[in-house]
């Protein structure tokens, strides 16, 4: 019996678009104050826990995956992403009232419930209201979206925090969420048979925790990731040097990157399967990285490199996305579909995190241009490792098909047999 109810078979409904827009609003609300953080923890006296503006924010993040994938299987998926907006509008508003380095962080910490809870039950609603065989490009679609969030809000924070005030910035992306919020109350519940919120439902058993299904998506999303939280924390560094005012330019690059690789090719992994795009794509990531290390700010192709590293990031995440979030709904069971998708989060929030401590401790302990190149370098070398782990999946695929056929081959020939 179906738990969910069932797909169309259009893929643009109504019900799609809202959650695209309120996806839009959702990243553009967190996103936005990114590359401001940095210097605004500085100005508090915190300029050594600025590896943590990221790694706390992906902490909570982290913890709550498991949590929100089995809310999300019991209690619904539309009250799972409406907490998640909830969550930014509410920090968004406080940050300008906790001015202190503690407070700050403290806020940052409950921030990261807000990307906990929200991308895993819209993950979950996606793939239960379109059909199997566009699940790709459906992704795609949302991650446009999602993409065009994150791309215009960094650069419109820096534009508020520059123009105007630190706060404006603060409260315009809590009024964003509060529309992410709006309209996600027009939306239709796509889980059938749910529960009511109880908090025994907040006890996780073992099995509860991770999905066993989602490992392959689990390991070179982990692997990839990383270079998220270098890029997060080191970026607006990395731009001030080269003389960039606006430190949200660089987001703002690949991010646009990413959308024009998603309206192009947002369903060729529909078309020639998962493995092979995510193989492609991350190879492109570790030649991004790449790039980073070789932008010298006393060399004069040094722009070249930046921007062109840009570019091939946004390329990269713009068919990584989508695809591994393809890939994980395939390989889920529909009746713990949420738990597969917090648990392909959970890999994301890790690598993130994990990323932004190492790039921030590198920072604070290497001198200048080493710790910098240092970070880059390490994100570069762990997505050539999820590059050969992709290699040998997929050679592992290729192999368990072959088999098969041999198999059915020798039923065809044993049922011929008088």
């Amino acid at each position: 019996m179906s738990l969910t109810r069932p797909s169309t078979t259009s893929l643009y409904t109504l019900s799609f678009w809202l959650l695209c827009v309120s996806n839009f609003l959702f990243s553009a609300s967190f996103s936005m104050m990114i590359p401001e953080l940095p210097d605004y923890l500085a100005r508090l006296g915190g300029r050594e826990y600025v590896g943590l503006i990221i790694a706390l924010f992906t902490l909570t993040a982290g913890v709550s995956r498991p949590f929100s994938g089995k809310i999300t299987d019991t209690v619904g998926r539309v009250p799972v992403m409406a907490f998640g907006s909830i969550i930014c509008f509410f920090c968004g508003f406080l940050y300008p009232y906790l001015i202190t380095v503690w407070g700050f962080l403290t806020l940052r910490l409950i921030h990261g419930f807000s990307t906990g809870t929200k991308p895993t039950a819209t993950s979950a609603y996606v793939a239960d209201v379109v059909p199997a065989t566009r699940r790709g490009e459906a992704m795609g679609m949302l991650g446009l979206f999602t993409a065009m969030g994150m791309s215009l809000g960094p650069a419109i924070g820096s534009w508020l925090a520059d123009d105007y005030s630190m706060n404006v910035m603060f409260w315009t992306s809590s009024a964003f969420a509060l529309l992410s919020i709006a309209i996600l109350l027009r939306m239709p519940e796509t889980l059938m048979n749910r529960q009511p919120f109880r908090f025994g439902l907040l006890r996780l058993k073992k099995e509860e925790i991770f999905d066993k299904q989602a490992i392959p998506p689990f390991i070179v999303l982990l692997l990839q990731s990383f270079s998220s939280g270098t890029i997060l924390t080191v970026i607006s560094s990395v731009s001030s040097s080269l003389g960039i005012a606006n430190k949200g330019l660089f987001f703002t690059v690949y991010t646009i990157a990413s959308l024009a690789v998603r309206l192009l090719f947002s369903k060729s992994s529909d078309r020639y399967g998962r493995v092979p795009v995510l193989f492609i794509s991350t190879s492109v990531l570790a030649l991004s990285m790449v790039f980073l290390v070789l932008t010298d700010p006393l060399d004069k192709h040094a722009l070249i490199w930046f921007w062109s590293s840009a570019i091939l990031y946004g390329m990269s995440w713009g068919m990584n996305s989508p695809t591994v979030q393809a890939w994980t709904a395939d390989l889920s069971d529909e009746r713990t579909r949420g738990r597969a998708m917090a648990t392909m989060y959970i890999a994301l929030e890790a690598g993130i995190g994990l990323g932004a401590i190492a790039s921030g401790w590198l920072l604070n302990h290497w001198i200048g241009e080493i710790g910098v190149d240092a970070s880059f370098a390490v994100s570069g070398a762990l997505a050539v490792v999820a590059v050969f782990y992709l290699a040998w999946y997929w050679q592992q695929g290729i192999k368990a098909k072959r088999q098969r056929m041999n198999d059915a081959d020798e039923m065809a020939l044993l049922d011929g047999e008088p």
